[in-house]
């Protein structure tokens, strides 16, 4: 079989397991979510951290919630990782610095778990498991809360969307409970589907275990050292909740985390199935499912074709080298080869997941620069789980307004008029993340110390490739995608904390401005249909909001991109 015939079927596999999880994971998440029952674990865990599950949150109280709750994670993981060398299990490991123990805490409360360090020579069985582990479930259902808290503005004045104790009156502007919605995305929905997961990927291979650091035998001679870990069940809730990150250096190319062909499509598998799912959710809590299948179709497009062009880019090779090889195989396993590998990528900078199976630095350059692309779109095709949808119905409501500039009608989406404020905040929103990655890349292309990082520039000539190493760290870093180019010294105190900044700054303050617009949707009254609304179910709307993205993006960072991938693919 032809390697191009091999990942072509590969991707038609994913296809097909996806639309099989779609309608039965989407119907489950929105019962999860819209149950006025609490069940008893859940009841212990509302106890224990004193909170009322059936009080209804206006956003400035939803938002305090999840910027109090964050803060608090930041703090316990950064404690956690100071002290790692005074506790147990910590493999005889030190303590973290304090500019790359704040800049890992940042990363893996922002959903980002961007790595300045190699897991298995830093980290102790202790930081990788309560530390690390447990905020790739927090942080995923934080993500999820906010996605749900918009719905609920949406859906609000119609009668759908909202949990509530038997009795409780509704209210005007109320978009649920944090505490209760972040529990519950934890409980019912990403433990379950973790534990499924990790049994697979321990049958498959991964190691689960708490063994110290072993001396291993080389094939060629010598030895080197080796430790265990709690691998598969970590590995599989930095891939369902779309995190990143890995237990060992080599990440999702280290075969006890990932082990074989099967086992790199399942991981992607679990990357993409609630983001798309996600979307099943946001059709039935709004009452109206097909708006759920043309925010599906948007998501779709988007990412079969930026995984298409990753194949294709990475197939097409040129010159004698890669003639020989088969293929672009430099920095990809041969494990999964150039179809796996460009699946596997294309599926992380599509969403918020920082993990890879390959080196990225060593694809093509214009494989580079669609890698790039895919995070500046905001990571929403189908995107992060729950930031995915929020991102998606932002560029919604964008797309909406620009067509009522075209027809000269007041935008209307799901029954709301978008006016001054929600086009105000929606705005507010798309301009946080260029502001901080063109804002930080800039500075660190006329810094010294931070020109010094770039371990390519000399060989390369000191062009591109050195600007699209930065550019990736900050686009990596502020979209809370936390992938790495590579080829770039991230593990400096400008780095660190620049990075650390950009990870905090572009997941929080998205969410301000989300709950801001739930708010003020559920403040509205639902504006009746006419023949004059436009149709958001219909595939004209999907190729619009498609449209809509995809200029937005091109007009925001396109300098940038000619300045790296493409002026390096064109040499």
């Amino acid at each position: 079989m032809s390697p191009v015939l091999a990942g072509v079927l590969q991707l038609i596999a994913l296809v097909a397991a996806l639309a099989l999880a779609y309608r039965p994971l989407g119907d489950y998440m929105a019962a999860a979510y819209t149950s006025p029952q609490h069940l008893r674990i859940e009841k212990v865990i509302y106890r224990c951290i004193g909170a009322h599950a059936d009080a209804q949150m206006r956003w400035p109280a939803y938002l305090r919630a999840v910027l109090a709750f964050s803060a608090a994670g930041v703090l316990l993981l950064y404690l956690l990782q100071r002290v790692q060398g005074g506790m147990p299990l910590s493999l005889g490991f030190a303590s973290i610095s304090p500019d790359q123990a704040f800049n890992t805490a940042a990363s893996f409360v922002a959903n980002t778990n961007w790595q300045s360090y190699s897991g298995e020579q830093v980290m102790g069985h202790v930081v990788q498991t309560a530390g690390l582990a447990v905020q790739n479930f927090v942080s995923a259902a934080t993500g999820m809360a906010v996605a749900i808290a918009l719905v609920r503005g949406f859906a609000l004045h119609r009668g759908l969307g909202s949990a509530r104790a038997e009795g409780t009156p509704v209210r005007t502007g109320e978009l649920g409970n944090f505490w209760a919605d972040l529990v519950r995305g934890t409980v019912r929905v990403l433990v379950p589907l973790a534990v499924i997961g990790a049994v697979v990927l321990v049958a498959c291979g991964a190691i689960q275990n708490f063994s110290g650091i072993h001396e291993v035998g080389q094939f060629m001679g010598g030895s080197q050292q080796s430790n265990g870990g709690a691998v598969a069940s970590q590995e599989v809730i930095k891939e369902l909740g779309t995190n990143g990150g890995g237990y060992f250096n080599g990440n999702s190319a280290h075969p006890f985390e990932n082990p074989d062909a099967f086992t790199n499509l399942f991981e992607v598998f679990l990357i993409l199935v609630i983001p798309f799912a996600f979307t099943r959710t946001f059709g039935r809590l709004v009452g109206n499912v097909k708006q759920g299948y043309a925010v599906l179709a948007a998501m779709g497009i988007i990412w079969l074709g930026f995984t298409a062009l990753m194949m294709w880019t990475e197939f097409a090779h040129g010159g004698p080298a890669l003639e020989a090889a088969g293929a672009a195989m430099e920095g990809k396993e041969t494990r999964f080869g150039v179809g796996g590998s460009s699946i596997f990528s294309g599926a992380t900078t599509l969403t918020s997941t920082g993990a890879v199976d390959s080196f990225h630095s060593s694809f093509t350059a214009f494989g580079g620069g669609i890698q790039l692309l895919g995070m500046m779109l905001g990571e929403i095709a189908p995107g992060g789980v729950g930031s995915g949808l929020y991102g998606m119905l932002v560029m919604a409501i964008i797309a909406v307004f620009i067509a009522g500039l075209m027809v000269g009608r007041t935008p209307e989406y799901l029954g709301k008029k978008i006016g001054t404020r929600e086009i105000k905040l929606a705005a507010c929103y798309l301009l946080i993340t260029p502001t901080l990655v063109l804002g930080f890349t800039a500075a660190s292309m006329v810094l010294p110390d931070a020109l010094g990082s770039m371990l390519n520039t000399k060989a390369l000539g000191a062009g591109s490739h050195g600007f699209s190493e930065v550019l990736y760290a900050f686009t990596s870093g502020a979209n809370n995608n936390g992938s790495a180019f590579g080829g770039l010294n991230a593990n400096t105190p400008w780095y660190n904390t620049t990075i650390g900044l950009a990870m905090l700054l572009g997941r929080f303050l998205p969410m301000v401005f989300v709950l801001a617009l739930a708010g003020s949707l559920a403040e509205q009254k639902p504006v009746p249909e006419t023949a004059g609304t436009l149709r958001t179910e219909k595939p004209l709307f999907a190729g619009l909001l498609v449209g809509t993205i995809l200029i937005i993006t091109g007009l925001t960072y396109f300098p940038a991109l000619a300045l790296g991938p493409l002026a390096e693919g064109l040499s």
